[in-house]
């Protein structure tokens, strides 16, 4: 007869927003196969034009296909390794080309706080992950949040692929404090104990014209698991390990959708979202045409910052100034400026010579023709941002 203890089991103290680990994916997965909302989901996000006629017939199929494709998968690598098929393809079928830079700089498993500018609800920390997993790092852990997750599938299938939930729906200062704090002792334990990369945005939600700046409040969040007695807010900074990401798109596939939103909301005030609106959105992120992407990598905040303001000028810095641009960008800024600014152009950092895309020019006169008169000044500002920005922190 075993000795009776009165020590009681470790709590799971994140179980509610924390990714799901490995013990727990294949019950997952079949909760998730056998989700009467599941398969018509994927059909609308694999095939939107077939999805409402059809459905009674592929949503079988889907589920079938998927029970192929996951049979075997049991722990979150195996399951990543699926997604990696995915993005081999996404990236084949929607990109012209894929570059990284600055993560030669940066330690295999060393566990880093990546900050990213934010363009896409789904891409941006994919393709994060996807550079991290090519080039021997590990992937990341990813703050998404719960306005993204009004389906118990989707919280499902978002924490089977290592995100964290983001409790976006509080209400009331104690549910919100509380809240922050859960989520600043999640990030630290993330890094410090469990030794695991993390992303998040530098602000909430996406940058939708394209002016991409570091809110401080994101820092303050952060600094909630500070250990004041122990340690300056410049030494906790520095153990966060923060390293600004930059990414960019030639062209972004929600480029006259989020026109829409800032036309709509200039015009009435506010705008409202469609009820399957967030899952349409990534569906045209992850097939739309998105060019030519690069991600930029930073280095480690590991200056002296005083405040979180400082902490955010830092990260600014690095993401502005990392940032690649496109000739998109520069036939944007020329459309509403006149002219030309000289800068380097694309994931090779070459001067930027005008005469040298005229078919990526056809190319934006086409795409931008094709848009309503009305938004075009926003799609033309949200590409055309990326340069005013290098100009106003004296980068070009």
């Amino acid at each position: 007869m075993q000795p009776f203890s009165t020590r009681r089991p470790k709590m799971d103290k994140y179980s509610d927003i924390r990714p799901y680990n490995d013990s727990e994916v294949r019950p997952v997965l079949e909760r998730l196969l056998s989700h009467p909302e599941f398969p018509g989901a994927i059909c609308r996000l694999k095939f939107p034009h077939l999805a409402g006629p059809m459905g009674w017939l592929l949503e079988p199929l889907v589920v079938m296909a998927l029970r192929w494709q996951l049979r075997g998968v049991d722990d979150v690598h195996s399951l990543q390794l699926v997604v990696k098929r995915y993005m081999d393809a996404m990236i084949e079928r929607s990109t012209t080309g894929f570059t990284v830079s600055g993560i030669e700089s940066l330690q295999p498993g060393q566990a880093y706080l990546f900050m990213s500018n934010h363009r896409d609800i789904a891409l941006d920390p994919a393709f994060i992950n996807y550079s991290l997993y090519r080039n021997g790092h590990d992937t990341v852990r990813i703050a998404i949040g719960d306005n993204l997750l009004t389906k118990d599938y989707a919280s499902d299938l978002m924490r089977l692929n290592k995100s964290f939930i983001v409790q976006r729906s509080a209400r009331g200062a104690r549910q919100v404090l509380a809240a922050y704090r859960e989520l600043s002792s999640y990030v630290r334990m993330s890094l410090t104990e469990e030794h695991q990369p993390v992303w998040i945005a530098q602000r909430e939600g996406r940058a939708k014209d394209g002016f991409d700046e570091t809110d401080p409040t994101i820092i303050k969040m952060l600094a909630m698991s500070q250990n004041k007695s122990e340690e300056s807010f410049a030494d906790f900074i520095r153990s966060l390990r923060i390293v600004p990401v930059s990414i960019s798109y030639q062209y972004d596939p929600l480029d006259e959708a989020k026109a829409l939103e800032l036309y709509t909301v200039e015009q009435q005030g506010k705008y409202q979202k469609g009820e399957q609106e967030d899952v349409q959105n990534i569906a045209r992120g992850i097939t739309g045409m998105k060019g030519d992407v690069h991600v930029a990598y930073g280095t480690p905040i590991e200056h002296d910052c005083d405040d979180p303001a400082a902490v955010a000028t830092a990260i600014d810095q690095q993401v502005i100034g990392n940032y690649v641009l496109h000739p998109s960008n520069y036939f944007a800024y020329q459309r509403l400026c006149g002219d030309f600014p000289e800068g380097l152009c694309g994931g090779a950092q070459r001067p930027f010579v005008a005469s040298d895309h005229g078919s990526d020019e056809a190319a934006f006169s086409a795409r931008l023709a094709a848009m309503p008169a009305s938004l075009q000044p926003y799609v033309l500002k949200m590409y055309a941002n990326c340069i005013l920005r290098k100009q106003e922190m004296g980068m070009i």
